[in-house]
Formats: structure tokens, sequence, C-alpha cells
């Protein structure tokens, strides 16, 4: 099925709002989404809505939560979310970095007591208006195992930068510090496909291509799947980005980040307060002008597309190319939607009484 983005905007929104949200809060919580389904990264967009709302139903996410700084310098800060979406706390604290930046030359918030917050690179990408870098991080739930263990410690951890350009568009790193994120495990469940192998290991440290094998005790592999291919990297990434979103923050880290899947617990013995991410902004102009950064950006850029490719029509691509190609696309064309995802969209239509759009 294949819904226009307006539509399902409007159809997330108004789901937000008949589960609690404050209409302002809403809407950012949809364009968050949205924001996902439009640059093809399906796993978290409207896919995650349901389990958005069963953790409000267990009075896990706060829909009208205060949230505070707790502590702050000229160029740092911590906030506290108050268990709120962290579609919303995201962007407030990125743009608490970004005002930093434009005050001191950079800023740097770290946040704790906060939920989901979607795609890390929506965060990153808000500081680009500003010519400035964004960066973004997170962590998740505990179903990554690090090199050489069975247990699962880490979560996908994923990493963003945004860097503008000029005439070029801007360079968008988006990705998760695991071979592949938790969400195409469940795409690939919904289409009842095998996993690559080094994506997944079994419950006794084997490799599997069970998409369920994390379901049954398993964990997802650090970026590089075993130490042959370089998994010390990804693991040494992933913690990385736990240390400096849960530990610098007064957040939950390691296998104490309460879980997204809302039959699963939070640890009886939290370290911290909900789940923590880390947010910085870097203002171009304070390393040198942002012109000449800019026209540099674009040469880099230009030489890279350039380059000699191996293969006639497999051109090196810069990234964020990709979701950028796809959001052209889906903005004019819709956003297709599996059916097991329609089948839960409907479900809270029904619920909520909130009319599910039709097909485009």
């Amino acid at each position: 099925m294949v819904v226009a983005h307006d539509s399902l905007f409007q159809f997330t929104k108004s789901i937000l709002e008949a589960a609690g949200c404050p209409e302002k809060d809403a809407r950012l919580g949809a364009q968050v989404l949205l924001s996902a389904d439009l640059r093809g990264v399906d796993s978290h967009g409207v896919a995650r809505l349901v389990g958005y709302v069963r953790l409000i139903d267990k009075n896990r996410v706060n829909t009208r939560p205060d949230i505070k700084i707790v502590h702050e310098t000229p160029s740092t800060g911590v906030i506290d979310g108050d268990a709120g979406l962290g579609l919303v706390v995201g962007p407030e604290a990125m743009n608490l970095a970004i005002d930093k930046a434009k005050q001191v030359g950079s800023g740097w918030v770290a946040v704790r007591n906060s939920n989901h917050y979607g795609i890390a690179g929506y965060h990153a990408m808000l500081a680009l208006k500003d010519d400035c870098i964004g960066i973004a991080m997170t962590n998740a739930s505990p179903l990554v195992a690090p090199t050489f263990s069975k247990e699962r410690l880490l979560g996908t951890n994923p990493i963003a930068v945004a860097i503008p350009a000029d005439k070029e568009p801007p360079f968008v790193l988006d990705m998760a510090t695991t071979t592949a994120a938790n969400g195409k495990l469940e795409i690939l469940q919904r289409k009842n496909k095998q996993a690559p192998t080094g994506w997944i290991q079994d419950a006794s440290g084997q490799s599997t291509t069970d998409p369920n094998g994390v379901k049954d005790g398993g964990a997802l592999l650090p970026l590089g799947g075993d130490r042959e291919h370089g998994s010390h990297k990804g693991y040494g990434l992933s913690s990385v980005v736990d240390i400096l979103s849960a530990v610098l923050s007064g957040a939950n880290y390691g296998p104490w980040v309460p879980p997204f899947v809302a039959f699963m617990e939070p640890a009886a013995d939290p370290v911290g307060k909900g789940i923590g991410h880390f947010f910085g902004a870097m203002r171009i102009d304070g390393f040198r002008p942002s012109g000449e950064f800019k026209s540099h950006m674009d040469n880099w850029i230009g030489r890279f597309r350039n380059a000699e490719p191996i293969m006639k029509g497999h051109d090196v691509l810069i990234p964020g190319d990709p979701e950028r190609k796809l959001e052209h696309e889906r903005r004019k064309d819709g956003i297709p939607l599996l059916d097991a995802v329609v089948n839960d969209l409907k479900g809270l239509s029904d619920r909520y009484g909130v009319q599910f759009p039709g097909e485009i």
C-alpha cells in the first residue's frame, strides 16, 4: 500500500494527540517519524508508532513532560526529558546545542530520562540551517553482544553527522554501530525472509540467518560481524555512544537501558534515568570562514562523486545521497507501507477513531 506523505503525517499526528500528546508535541513527533519514512529508514518511521503507543499505555512514556536543563555551562548542558517522547526531547536538546554554538562556537548537550528518538539523522540535520555541523547519538535497547560475548549488553547505538556544503547537498552520515538495525530484522520477519550472514548470532554465540534469532535469545552483532571482519571496531564505536549518551548524562547504560518493546520490562536495578542521547553543534566560522569551508566541501564531494567506479553504473555515493533521492521520490509518489504495518496502523485507527488514509 502506498500512502501520500501529507495524509500519513496528519494521521500520525492525530494518533499521538489521541494518545495524550499536546498538539505541538504530536506535530513534532509525527514530523520526526515521517522524516524516517521519507528517507527510506522504514524501520524507524510510522512502523514504530504502535510501539510508542504501547509504551504510553504502560506509563513508560510521559505524554506531557516537563523537560528541564539540570546542569549547564556556556558550551554544555544536561537535559532531563521527564520520560517524554524522544521524538520531542531530542529536537529540544539539539536546539539547545545549536543555541550554545551560536553563542560560544560549539554546544554539547547530553540527555537523560528520555525514550527512543527516531532516526539520528533528523536531529543532526537540524544544525545545517545555522551553518553548523550537527552530531547526534543515542543509546538503545540492549540487543547487541560485544565481540566474544554471548550476552546482550549494548544497543544499535547510532551516530549521525550532518555537514553543510554550498552548491552541493549536505553530507549526512546516519549509521548504526551494528551490522544492521533491529528494525531491519522486523522488516525481514514481516517479509518472511532470512537475514544476511553476519547480522545475528544465536543464543550459543554462533552465526545465524534466522531473523528471529534475537527474539530466541541471540544477539545483533557489532559493525563488522565478527573479530576477523573488525567487529571490535563496531563494539568500540557503540561503547563510545553509550558512554557519551548515558554515563555522561545520568541515563541508563549498557544492559540497563530500557527496552523499546512494551512486553519487556525495564531492569529492576536501574543505574540511571531512561534512555540517553548526546548532541553536538559546531559553528563552521568558529574554525574558518563559512563560505570558504562550504566551497571546499563542494570540492570534496565533487571529487569523491567522480571517483572511478569498479563497475559501470555503480558510482561512488556521498553519505546522504540514497536518502535524499528517496525523499524526493516519496514526497511526490507516496510512502510504501508493508501489510503488517498497515494492519498495525488500522488497529490504532479503530481504537482512536482516527480515519486511516486511503491508498494513492
